[in-house]
């Protein structure tokens, strides 16, 4: 994973966008102004946050060590830090980062989930 992929990836679902809200080494992707991913995403090594359900998030600690951990800077219980410089399959970040859009999407009121569905 690259950052153009990472950033490819996280603009291939519906409704997200990037934003810079924090400052501009400091990538945000949001789905209807709520927060999905963060990155900063020119940084060695490239990292990025996820939301995470609170059981997967310690499962996924446990079978990657150093490579996905507690969110850096965020709620812990909720976000983990992804390393992405090539030790976790492809495959597997692609899900996470699909699982932290869904995770906010079904967060989100139900009028705007219908938006979304209908875009």
């Amino acid at each position: 994973m690259n950052p153009g992929r990472l950033r490819s990836l996280c603009l291939s679902f519906n409704a997200a966008v990037e934003d810079f809200p924090f400052s501009p080494e400091i990538t945000v992707f949001k789905v209807c102004g709520k927060m999905f991913a963060l990155s900063w995403i020119d940084a060695e090594p490239l990292k990025v946050n996820l939301k995470c359900d609170p059981d997967d998030a310690v499962r996924l600690r446990g079978e990657y060590p150093g490579l996905i951990t507690p969110g850096y800077h965020m709620n812990k219980r909720h976000w983990n830090t992804v390393d992405l410089t090539g030790g976790l399959p492809d495959r597997l970040v692609r899900e996470l980062v699909e699982d932290s859009y869904d995770l906010v999407v079904a967060g989100l009121p139900r009028a705007e989930r219908l938006r979304l569905d209908r875009a």
